[in-house]
């Protein structure tokens, strides 16, 4: 059976289309200012490369920030429960996932079976977020998607003392006011968020095997810097777009209330 998982989250939207455990087709898009909106669009979108249309889907589920303004999804679960499903699925050796989204950070504890033991998030402060790298990417002028090349580049070790994103924009304008090269700048943003990240980590334990999710773990200095606060290196997520694993996560929970319902029959 095909099913699939909607992912609404405050930056962006994504859908992934699975059946028998396998990704079909995906999708992602700038999220619009309606939730609804941008469901009802990332879910045409990857219908339209599989070639298929929402009769086809034998159950959806949807996460994320917009997850109770889906109108179409058969039920819903938290982000935390997808992005730990989706990772152990990836990769069955993780014990740990850290996701960080456009407007929180989570860090959750998962056992052998992919099953959500511990958790701890900060949603009080964009600092940690991948608003905060969208913030700093405007205030120095670079695309967003640079930056991890740009910031691989840096010679110089400089702090970004400052954790609220008004004062640490700030600080950074003057450091560009100072002559400070940007890719010792963003070296530094990296660092900074890091150590925001990691503290959530290492409040529940820091597991042996650590992956990362959430479209900042494309980022590569991101994911290096907090691989280095942490003192263990993340692991990748086999060739799996880590923006994707929560609408994935929620695919993998469609496919299991689809076979509950068969079984029920």
């Amino acid at each position: 059976m095909i099913v699939a998982g909607c992912d609404i989250g405050s930056l962006t939207a994504k859908a992934v289309l699975m059946e028998h455990g396998k990704v079909l087709a995906d999708a992602v898009m700038r999220a619009k200012t309606r939730p609804s909106e941008s469901a009802d669009e990332v879910m045409q979108m990857a219908m339209q490369k599989a070639g298929l249309n929402m009769d086809d889907v034998g159950c959806v589920v949807g996460t994320g920030y917009g997850r109770e303004q889906v109108s179409f999804v058969d039920s819903v679960e938290s982000e935390i429960s997808c992005h730990a499903k989706g990772a152990w699925h990836v990769r069955p050796s993780v014990r740990m996932v850290i996701d960080i989204g456009g407007q929180d950070a989570k860090a959750t504890r998962i056992d052998k079976n992919g099953n959500v033991v511990r958790y701890l998030y900060n949603d009080k402060c964009a600092s940690g977020t991948g608003r905060f790298l969208e913030v700093m990417a405007e205030a120095l002028e670079i695309p967003l998607e640079k930056m991890g090349d740009v910031g691989a580049r840096s010679t110089e070790k400089l702090t970004i003392s400052n954790q609220c994103v008004i004062f640490a924009e700030t600080e950074v304008i003057s450091l560009v006011n100072e002559g400070k090269e940007t890719s010792d700048i963003i070296h530094a943003l990296h660092q900074a968020l890091a150590k925001r990240v990691a503290s959530l980590a290492k409040s529940i334990e820091v597991a042996e095997e650590v992956v990362m999710t959430g479209g900042v773990a494309k980022n590569s200095g991101v994911f290096q810097a907090i691989s280095e606060t942490l003192g263990i290196q993340l692991k990748p997520l086999d060739g799996m777009d880590p923006q994707l694993i929560g609408a994935m996560g929620a695919a993998l929970y469609a496919q299991e209330k689809a076979a509950a319902a068969q079984e029920a029959v």
